[in-house]
């Protein structure tokens, strides 16, 4: 399927970033969100405890986050943007993963933003979490937007946020030009990010999924593969 297409988008969740260490959050058993409840955008913005537990949460991750590198399967999707096989990569992943493998930010389309720096959320300045965390370890408080005083928060999409209006245009612009949706490591659930793979394949797109679980496009997919990704797509193009 990859050799007879010539304008492929792949679309990535939790899966493709399990195999760099990675905790899923949605895992039944395992996942983060059965430990812990989420905290939602409008608790985040009213309660400063809210804000606290959100940042000691961000930093208890630091460390898995900042060992976590690029694994096969990361390679094996920067090797086909390379090739000119593969025009975009949307994912799910908030983790900078991809970006880390060598895929320039402009081919990169992330739903549900970015953890690894932070934005005021009044100005829109970014911050980084090294100097916030900083400042967190002294005071055991989050400082304000050094530009204009405003709330600061990881650039991420919470519960109860609405999605950015760019990628999701822009993921709507990848999927209605391709010719084959390659979906790696998504349960395929979470709604609208998991709209776009059914929207290629509605487009006339072919639609192929690597994931270890079933996912509910499973029947209408050409192809379904259940089993690791880097595996199954580093055997496919060659990476080791």
């Amino acid at each position: 399927m990859l050799e007879a297409s010539k304008r492929v988008v792949v679309f990535t969740g939790a899966g493709i970033s399990t195999e760099s260490g990675i905790p899923d959050f949605r895992s039944p058993g395992t996942g983060t969100w059965e430990k812990m409840k989420p905290i939602y955008f409008d608790d985040f913005l009213r309660s400063p405890e809210a804000r606290r537990e959100a940042w000691r949460r961000r930093f208890e991750s630091d460390p898995t986050m900042r060992a976590a590198e690029p694994n096969r399967g990361h390679r094996a999707v920067a090797r086909l943007v390379r090739e000119g096989k593969v025009h975009a990569v949307i994912t799910q992943n908030i983790d900078g993963l991809h970006q880390a493998s060598g895929i320039p930010d402009a081919q990169v389309i992330e739903l549900h933003g970015n953890t690894t720096y932070a934005t005021c959320l009044s100005c829109g300045t970014r911050h980084e979490i090294a100097d916030i965390h900083a400042a967190f370890a002294q005071t055991d408080a989050v400082p304000d937007c050094r530009a204009c005083g405003g709330l600061l928060k990881t650039a991420t999409i919470s519960f109860g946020q609405a999605m950015p209006e760019e990628p999701m245009l822009r993921a709507r612009a990848a999927v209605l030009a391709a010719d084959l949706c390659l979906v790696l490591g998504s349960s395929l659930v979470v709604y609208p990010a998991a709209g776009f793979p059914q929207m290629a394949k509605h487009n006339g797109a072919g639609l192929a999924i690597v994931n270890r679980q079933e996912t509910p496009l499973d029947g209408i997919a050409d192809l379904v593969i259940q089993d690791g990704i880097g595996d199954v797509l580093g055997g496919a193009v060659g990476v080791n």
